[in-house]
């Protein structure tokens, strides 16, 4: 059980590193980070303030900002967590996505979302962003 626990921190710590990226972009339709791994809402969050915590951050690993990446337009950025908004809404990974384009967790438990609205996509494709 131990041995079980561990692996799963070590992956976890693995993908919550790889997770730390520039402005979200638009990738076949709906946000994702420059890698085109899917990004998600989450319907429990207020504006700029995540709701998820303890086993949540294990299934949904926040999408995190480089120490100098700067938001612009409809992106923003959570004061100390550095964590990606859009309109507000904080962004997350899903754990269950094995590869870019994976969108696993759209519609889970009724609270988790894609990104697919033409107004954040046109703002995405037109944004610039750092790295």
């Amino acid at each position: 059980m131990k041995k079980t626990t561990l692996l799963a921190a070590c992956a976890l710590s693995v993908f919550a590193a790889a997770a730390v990226q520039a402005q979200p972009v638009v990738r076949d339709g709906v946000l994702a980070d420059a890698a085109g791994r899917t990004v998600y809402t989450f319907d429990k969050d207020e504006p700029g303030k995540s709701n998820c915590s303890g086993g949540c951050l294990v299934a949904w690993p926040p999408f995190t900002a480089k120490p100098e990446a700067a938001a612009k337009g409809e992106f923003g950025l959570i004061s100390g967590t550095r964590q990606w908004t859009v309109n507000g809404k904080p962004l997350y990974y899903f754990a269950g996505d094995a590869k870019p384009g994976d969108r696993m967790g759209d519609g889970q438990g009724g609270v988790w979302h894609v990104i697919s609205s033409k107004p954040a996509a046109k703002a995405a494709a037109t944004s610039a962003y750092t790295y």
